[in-house]
């Protein structure tokens, strides 16, 4: 059969008009929804764990993009994206998705390394030393309330009660601040902890930057760490950060700022 070049020219238009209509799984009031929409919204759902990919999530989803097709046709024919507060928040929305996209790159080219974890894990432990402290503390403002917490305690005051007056969120459970590192504390405060034997108060006072204290060591044990399979999520993801950090920190120290 010969096609005459009418005919011939048609059949070579819808031969085209095929694959470009199966691009698009819809179109509204003449705008297309192209198909690749779709795929990256499945592709994003999948990817957070909340849906496997199949026929009723592309369909859902289909009708979620249609539907938001329509609302911002109508959006734009009443002039709502010219609306300044609209604008900035639009101005807002682009910097976030490039500047995700541009740290999700980096964190791509710059992975955290299983040395790196170690090194940190390692460092963490040293810091955490061998032992572990239970303790408790009045702060007070002055030496002078110090020294009076402490003749009072000498004189057989119980330390929990004299406790309440204590500058601080302990006061309220006796001075009590629970098992921690001598790393999690100020060094002048460390130190005097430390040289205390389970029982003891310190006899004079302890000067901080957050004022004057009395401390008493109730208890101690050897530390307990969780092993670094345990927390290599955890370790990585604070490097990963300060890696970020970094990088952008780098950027200002470039930047011409005024």
């Amino acid at each position: 059969m010969i096609l005459k070049p009418a005919r011939l020219i048609l059949a070579l238009v819808a031969v085209v008009a095929i694959p470009a209509f199966a691009q698009n799984v819809a179109t509204v009031n003449g705008k297309a929804i192209p198909s690749s929409r779709v795929d990256q919204v499945v592709k994003q759902v999948v990817a957070q764990g909340k849906q496997a990919d199949s026929p009723q999530l592309r369909e859902a989803i289909k009708k979620d993009l249609i539907g938001r097709e329509v609302l911002i046709q109508e959006a734009d024919k009443q002039g709502y994206g010219t609306r300044p507060e609209v604008k900035s928040q639009i101005e807002n929305a682009r910097q976030s998705i490039i500047i995700n996209a541009l740290l999700a790159d980096y964190v791509k080219k710059n992975p955290v390394k299983d040395a790196e974890i170690k090194a940190e894990y390692d460092k963490f432990k040293a810091q955490a030393g061998d032992k572990e402290y239970h303790a408790r503390h009045i702060l007070v403002a002055t030496e002078a309330e110090a020294k009076d917490i402490i003749a009072k305690l000498k004189g057989g005051a119980k330390f929990e009660e004299l406790a309440k007056v204590s500058k601080d969120g302990s006061a309220a459970n006796g001075g009590d601040l629970d098992w921690a590192s001598p790393a999690s504390y100020v060094k002048p405060f460390s130190d005097a902890m430390v040289a205390l034997k389970p029982g003891q108060v310190t006899q004079t006072p302890v000067q901080s930057q957050f004022g004057f204290h009395v401390i008493k060591l109730e208890e101690t044990r050897p530390t307990k760490l969780p092993a670094l399979e345990e927390v290599k999520g955890q370790v990585a993801e604070s490097l990963q950060q300060k890696k970020l950090a970094a990088f952008r920190d780098e950027l200002m120290k470039k930047a011409k700022i005024q």
